[in-house]
């Protein structure tokens, strides 16, 4: 249960920085740093941020978050999918 609302929280917080981020791009503000969308994501937030940058319409135009997301997204199910079957078994 724990697992699931780290999940939850960290998605929640990678989908509100890629808005608070295009947000921050339209007004010229101060930007949140690529590596911190990217670490977000690493840290369990894939879906979060790639949902995020699809509905904000954001950093979809840069290939390593075009490529980067969705792979991190595709090796956390593996990870998450072989422990949850490791759990099962």
């Amino acid at each position: 249960m724990i697992v699931l609302i780290y999940l939850a929280t960290v998605n929640l917080v990678a989908f509100y920085l890629m808005g608070k981020d295009k947000k921050r791009a339209r007004t010229r503000g101060s930007r949140i740093p690529e590596k911190t969308l990217f670490l977000w994501a690493i840290a369990g937030g894939s879906i979060g941020s790639v949902v995020g940058m699809q509905h904000f319409r954001h950093k979809t135009r840069h290939m390593s978050f075009k490529i980067g997301m969705p792979l991190i997204m595709i090796l956390q199910a593996c990870f998450f999918g072989r422990y949850i079957i490791a759990l099962l078994f």
